[in-house]
């Protein structure tokens, strides 16, 4: 009777464990389609009901013109080995965790991988899943493949999507004519889109702007000279047309404190999960 029961566990346990490693590599489409498709809506759009007003009118995420120093300045803000790990930075994981979890570890792949297929949830099995399918999509796909994706899909405010959108949402040109200071904005509203960014409560992306421009710079004066009195001007810049449920998102009474107008930064390495 007890062989029997065991028998059953058994069995039952490697169910389960199948299940498991089932689901954990359950994404639909799967990495490789990613190759010579445009995302149409993803996890996170429609986590926001943002698919009808993400991109182009007809749901299409928009073509981005190529932006070097857009995604020079996101590397920097987010993920500083992009160029050389496999999906997972091991070193930012030591450091996330020597930290006691204060900030994340996250990479670009992993962020990616979130916006496609999943959500933002803390759980272990939802980061377990990410992890696993940014290895997939490292070994299905180039590292610039992996970044045209990631400036297509990431969210850049309440109802902007993707890196063209936000850089006429916010400054009025191409990703292509971003100046230094308008990329590190944009690098630096990723963390926390919906509660700062350019339009919105901007101290605290301010504040990452001038830590990523120096780095960016080497450690020099931040902001260089040119481009100090066109800062300031960036506040006031209206964002784009909004759905009136997402308007009232981005044009709220500012008069209130909120706990994302301002206060230390820890790190810019560091990306969120």
């Amino acid at each position: 009777m007890a062989v029997q029961k065991a028998r059953i566990a058994g069995r039952v346990l490697l169910g389960t464990s199948a299940l498991f490693v089932v689901w954990l590599f359950a994404v639909w489409p799967p990495p490789v389609w990613w190759r010579s498709h445009e995302p149409r809506c993803t996890a996170m759009m429609r986590l926001r009901s943002d698919c009808r007003t993400a991109g182009r009118p007809d749901g299409r995420v928009a073509n981005r013109a190529p932006s070097p120093i857009l995604e020079r300045m996101i590397i920097i803000a987010e993920d500083s080995r992009f160029k050389t790990h496999h999906g997972i930075d091991l070193v930012e994981l030591h450091d996330a965790w020597a930290a006691g979890g204060r900030r994340g570890a996250s990479t670009i792949t992993q962020q990616l991988a979130k916006n496609l297929y999943l959500s933002p949830s803390r759980s272990i099995f939802r980061k377990l899943k990410e992890a696993v399918t940014a290895v997939r999509f490292e070994l299905a796909l180039s590292k610039d493949r992996i970044m045209a994706l990631y400036l297509s899909t990431a969210e850049w405010g309440p109802g902007v999507w993707g890196a063209s959108a936000a850089s006429v949402a916010y400054f009025g040109v191409a990703p292509s004519r971003l100046s230094d200071a308008q990329a590190a904005a944009l690098a630096a509203t990723l963390p926390q889109p919906r509660t700062s960014n350019p339009a919105y409560l901007p101290g605290r992306m301010l504040a990452r702007r001038d830590l990523i421009l120096a780095r960016y710079y080497g450690g020099k004066t931040p902001v260089p000279p040119a481009e100090e009195d066109s800062i300031p001007q960036i506040a006031p810049i209206e964002p784009p047309i909004l759905p009136p449920i997402l308007d009232t998102l981005v044009h709220p009474d500012t008069t209130k404190d909120h706990p994302d107008s301002g206060g230390p930064i820890q790190s810019v390495a560091g990306p969120r999960f």
